[in-house]
């Protein structure tokens, strides 16, 4: 009969004898197990080789640009997400969301769905609703945000903007220190301002 205690005995020996096997491995220098941040760095690394150096520079120092928008984007949807299901479980389906940003994101989650060779995440339809449309979500529902947000006028400001070095981004143009500066710190408003 095989207790509990003869198992934890038998998993702990063969634990110590891969550790000891491991060793040896790590002192002939093969590296064993995985360092996930280094694969990635050397993954990234391969992928740009080909590329010129100012190139690569350039898509490096965009990418920390592209990283802040995506946060900032899927905030603003967690953000309308939470405040409007604690308002109304159902309100995607109703007059909560202007007509032509619900049809505009449907229509394009069905597109994704039926022609796209993409897989990536589509089950959500906010996830298809444009920059603009999220603000004209929030303006249509001011009483769920004006807690949070200091005018329509503050929010409409920032959501342009930000939706202007979004599209450069996206579209590969760099943007100069300053539009650097501006963008975080439009983020950092918002981020205040949100309470994250």
């Amino acid at each position: 009969m095989n207790t509990d205690g003869d198992r934890l005995r038998s998993w702990l020996f063969r634990s110590l004898m891969f550790e000891a096997e491991a060793e040896t491995f790590r002192r002939a220098g093969v590296r064993v197990g995985a360092d996930e941040v280094q694969g990635e760095q050397q993954l990234l690394h391969e992928a740009l080789a080909p590329f010129s150096i100012t190139t690569r520079n350039e898509a490096l120092r965009m990418s920390r640009l592209y990283a802040i928008i995506y946060c900032f984007e899927s905030s603003v949807r967690d953000l309308i997400r939470s405040r409007l299901t604690d308002a109304d479980p159902s309100w995607w389906e109703s007059t909560r969301v202007p007509r032509k940003v619900r049809d505009t994101a449907s229509s394009r989650q069905r597109d994704a769905e039926e022609n796209s060779w993409l897989e990536g995440q589509n089950k959500d339809v906010l996830g298809f609703v444009d920059f603009g449309g999220l603000t004209d979500i929030i303006v249509n529902n001011w009483g769920d945000f004006e807690d949070l947000i200091p005018s329509q006028h503050w929010l409409k400001q920032r959501l342009d903007e930000l939706e202007r070095a979004r599209n450069y981004i996206a579209h590969n143009r760099m943007l100069t220190p300053a539009e650097f500066a501006r963008l975080e710190m439009y983020v950092g408003d918002w981020n205040r301002q949100v309470g994250l």
